[in-house]
């Protein structure tokens, strides 16, 4: 056999070269595909991103409020409230065994004038307030336990509230353990609402490939005839789905941090209602890699179950 008719030998290096290069070539082409019907494209990632968005927004509001939750847990405090025939000496006494408590971080002694004096300051009733003939409010001990945990607190209230000078225990922070309770509510409605979404994409996904494959279908017949494998013929439609999911995924980051955005000057106004430094974050570095990772991963999902099926029902 001469050396013009010899069968040229397959290297790794060659092959790997041939796979590289048609991965890049249906990349391209799969692109220009989608922006050469930008109308039809718009629309399905306006679609996919939208979905993704709901729930990264919903995730990121509840991480706000995990993170304000956790900034009053550690805040924790109990009232004490003593009796009103406690002489200032005595309350100043038991004062000072709460600041030497182990058990407790810090105290704070409000007097029944200190504390009339606040709330004439906080209501706006001081006129009102100077017809009374006695001042009716408590001498109050507020202490912050060094212990933050739920049940340590509740037995360090049920052992305060047990002193003979302490008329009364209240812990003021047991709105928040509701709050808490509503937060668990949230993730678990999260979920859901993910799995529901998640579906949404891989459905919208999974169509817009139906859509092409139907269009390519006596293309794809002709290359199955031809021996070409499922994945050689799957693999322009993966790269659809791939490019579809990245677009919607990076019009979700924009739409959520748009949204974060608009809701970032009336949560800076409520939070200074209330003398906070709270800030609302919005989606980071980190969330948008998520997101168009997570994004990505679910049009290669839709595109791959999609064609996998059709592919199935062409050899029947």
């Amino acid at each position: 056999m001469s050396a013009g008719a010899r069968k040229p030998r397959k290297t790794v290096s060659t092959i790997l070269a041939h796979w590289r290069a048609h991965h890049a070539r249906e990349a391209r082409a799969s692109l220009l595909r989608l922006l050469s019907t930008p109308i039809a494209t718009t629309m399905t990632m306006l679609v996919v991103a939208l979905a993704l968005a709901l729930p990264t927004s919903f995730s990121l509001l509840l991480d706000n409020a995990r993170h304000l939750v956790a900034r009053w847990d550690g805040q924790a405090q109990i009232s004490l409230y003593l009796r009103q025939d406690l002489a200032l000496p005595a309350q100043e006494a038991l004062f000072r065994r709460m600041e030497a408590r182990p058990d407790i971080a810090r105290a704070r002694l409000i007097t029944p004038a200190q504390a009339l004096e606040e709330f004439r300051t906080l209501s706006g009733y001081g006129e009102t307030l100077n017809l009374l003939d006695e001042n009716p409010l408590p001498p109050v001990i507020v202490v912050w336990p060094a212990d933050t945990d739920t049940r340590a607190v509740s037995g360090l209230r049920d052992a305060l509230a047990a002193i003979p000078e302490v008329e009364g225990a209240d812990i003021d922070l047991a709105w928040v353990q509701r709050l808490n309770a509503l937060l668990e509510l949230g993730e678990r409605l999260l979920l859901a609402l993910g799995l529901a979404l998640g579906a949404t994409v891989l459905l919208v996904v999974g169509n817009t490939i139906r859509l092409g494959f139907e269009s390519r279908r006596d293309e794809v017949k002709v290359l199955s005839l031809l021996g070409a494998t499922d994945a050689f013929v799957r693999r322009p439609f993966l790269y659809t789905g791939l490019w579809t999911g990245l677009a919607g995924g990076l019009l979700a980051s924009l739409v959520v941090a748009a949204v974060f955005w608009w809701l970032q000057a009336p949560a800076e106004e409520l939070a200074g209602l209330y003398h906070s430094s709270f800030v609302l974050h919005g989606p980071g570095v980190g969330t948008v890699l998520a997101l168009l990772l997570g994004s990505a991963l679910l049009g290669l999902t839709g595109a791959w179950l999609a064609v996998s099926q059709l592919l199935r029902s062409m050899t029947r």
